[in-house]
């Protein structure tokens, strides 16, 4: 029996929580993966996993073997790595995750410079819109918006993003301005239902207010959203990174200004077991001061493009 096989195989089931879930990660049969577990339980001669028809459960042996195990991977990789000397320069493949409109338009050209710059780095890139589990997927560092709820991550906070109200100048000339939330229910609009399909939620001094326009168009996408209220369809509220370009070339302009008071955190985040490879260590320096200059910009929107305001006056 190749122990160490075992272990990472009885990692991954513990990890996903079932023999057939593991075998799915692993890409391994799942007798396979069954008679591997089994036989690591007959070498230590006691139960490590409770079956049942839904799931596996650890006994208090495979809670301690599980722990050792982890130490044991986590040493063996460390060993390899110093091996391959991705302790000394930064190589290697980096495996990053970035969120799909945030990704495309604000992390990925910076992570194209990065790499430039890096030529014994090679970036394998996972666009997605759900968090990704960075040690089940393989993923040295994710891009996580919004407020992180996984404790066990190492995060470095780049900055904030907001919401904007937007529509386009031909759309408030024909239809008005709202000036609070409230008279939004009188306007059309392109939602993103990320963000609530029916009502908006503003804040001003202190006190929540809602907002219930016309839904016209449900998108899945914030970039739908912005693409119909460019075409003067209805009111979009969308990321202030997403409607950047439409802001500046004044085919929108943000409305409701006083009321979008909520920034939202972005964080790059990244596991750590042992010692942190130089291929991560260089992208997370390299990129948070970048970032950092990106988000600050993103804040410095609203002002000049305001309904009503002309910015070249």
């Amino acid at each position: 029996m190749d122990r160490l096989d075992a272990m990472q195989v009885l990692l991954a089931v513990v990890d996903t929580g079932s023999l057939s879930a593991g075998s799915r990660k692993l890409s391994a049969p799942l007798p396979s993966v069954s008679r591997k577990v089994a036989e690591l339980e007959r070498h230590l001669g006691t139960r490590i996993l409770i079956r049942t028809s839904r799931n596996v459960q650890l006994t208090d042996a495979g809670r301690d073997y599980v722990e050792a195990a982890r130490q044991i991977v986590a040493q063996i990789k460390d060993a390899e790595l110093r091996a391959s000397g991705e302790y000394e320069v930064p190589r290697g493949t980096l495996s990053i995750t970035v969120p799909l409109a945030f990704g495309r338009q604000r992390v990925l050209p910076l992570a194209y410079e990065f790499l430039g710059e890096h030529p014994e780095i090679t970036l394998n890139v996972l666009s997605l819109d759900r968090v990704v589990h960075l040690v089940d997927e393989h993923v040295d560092v994710g891009v996580r918006l919004g407020n992180l709820t996984d404790s066990s991550l190492y995060a470095v906070k780049v900055g904030d993003f907001r919401l904007l109200t937007c529509a386009s100048p031909d759309y408030l000339a024909r239809k008005g301005c709202p000036s609070s939330p409230e008279e939004l229910a009188d306007h059309d609009a392109a939602a993103f239902i990320g963000l609530g399909e029916t009502a908006w939620l503003y804040e001003r001094d202190g006190r929540k207010i809602q907002g219930t326009p016309n839904i016209r168009l449900f998108a899945n996408t914030s970039t739908a959203a912005v693409a119909a209220a460019v075409r003067g369809l209805g009111i979009a509220r969308a990321p202030s990174y997403q409607a950047l370009n439409e802001l500046r070339s004044g085919a929108l302009v943000t409305i409701l200004d006083a009321y979008e008071g909520q920034t939202f955190p972005v964080h790059l985040v990244y596991v750590r077991q042992g010692l942190l490879p130089l291929k991560v260590r260089a992208f997370i320096d390299w990129m948070t001061p970048r970032l950092r200059k990106t988000l600050r910009d993103l804040d410095d929107l609203a002002p000049a493009t305001i309904a009503g305001e002309n910015p070249a006056e």
